[in-house]
């Protein structure tokens, strides 16, 4: 009956004013009408609250909200190569086809570890068959010129095969003995990832060998040869792949070769697939344990001992 809903609520609000009561006693709750203008004190793991503003709804929270933490691009100076491909293709995944991730993702990843490398040689030995270098040309990883000198072989020249190596006997009177250019150039070349074309050639020149998962050979990257739409089994040359991808003409004329430019032209393509060619580099490369911390000062003549050295160059009695 209505009357018993009324004496029912009304025992319910009597229970509801005296449990009120004795909370303002034991001082847990604030007297009516005398509202604390100071807000409760947080618990140590507050509460969060819905309040109105502006006309819209605002969460509030005791905790302040730590900003979003944002990982750093760049590697540390003992990164290995194969952390730096695999950075890469970290870089690619998360770019979501954004290009101006991509293309700026080598600048972020320490240029100074890159450069490219040239080198001319001259004939001796009998009938000048014999390869020797006579000119040694590197730039760094925007094309700037670190290092570019004339060397004096150990034998006598036989050849300047000009056409080609652009050299004439004018450019050995100021050519250095080939020891002193060859622990120059080692000492640039020591713990960096080294571009060439065909750079086996090179390396030989300067009986120097590079630990492979360091080297970057333009004329054994498959995805420049899909790019200028050849096979990708065939020997490009460095002048067809220049004409194909960047427009440009090298190696024109009869003065030779110039291994600036050269060396200018293998960065230039390396850089032109740089991404994805470190990409499939991260997945193929073998796990490699982390090189001993060297002095950069020291001997690099080091590299030229038996461990550097192919074992298949061994093992033939090389």
């Amino acid at each position: 009956s209505p009357q018993g809903r009324s004496k029912k609520k009304s025992r319910k609000h009597q229970r509801f004013l005296e449990r009120r009561a004795l909370l303002e006693q034991k001082g847990l709750l604030s007297p009516r009408g005398c509202r604390s203008t100071q807000s409760p004190v947080a618990e140590p793991e507050a509460h969060a609250a819905l309040t109105k503003a502006n006309g819209t709804m605002t969460q509030l929270s005791g905790k302040v909200p730590k900003p979003k933490q944002v990982v750093s691009a760049s590697l540390s100076p003992s990164a290995s190569p194969e952390s730096i491909a695999r950075h890469h293709s970290v870089l690619l995944s998360q770019g979501s086809g954004s290009s101006k991730k991509v293309q700026t993702s080598s600048l972020v990843l320490r240029p100074g570890k890159y450069v490219a490398i040239d080198c001319e040689m001259v004939g001796t030995g009998p009938q000048g068959r014999l390869s020797e270098l006579a000119r040694c040309s590197v730039v760094n990883y925007e094309g700037d010129v670190i290092y570019d000198k004339y060397v004096q072989p150990e034998l006598p020249i036989v050849d300047f095969r000009t056409r080609w190596s652009g050299i004439t006997k004018q450019h050995m009177k100021r050519a250095i003995p080939f020891k002193a250019a060859q622990a120059e150039i080692l000492k640039i070349l020591k713990d960096k990832i080294v571009v060439g074309h065909a750079i086996h050639n090179d390396f030989q020149a300067l009986k120097y060998f590079h630990p492979k998962d360091r080297t970057r050979d333009t004329s054994q990257i498959p995805v420049l040869k899909q790019r200028a739409g050849l096979p990708v089994r065939a020997n490009v040359s460095l002048k067809n792949l220049a004409r194909y991808l960047l427009h440009k003409r090298i190696q024109v004329g009869c003065k030779g070769h110039s291994s600036v430019e050269d060396a200018q032209t293998a960065m230039e393509l390396y850089r032109l697939v740089e991404v994805q060619w470190e990409k499939e580099l991260a997945r193929s490369l073998p796990p490699r344990s982390p090189s001993p911390v060297t002095d950069p000062t020291a001997d690099s003549s080091q590299y030229l001992d038996d461990q550097y050295w192919p074992t298949d160059l061994m093992a033939s009695g090389l």
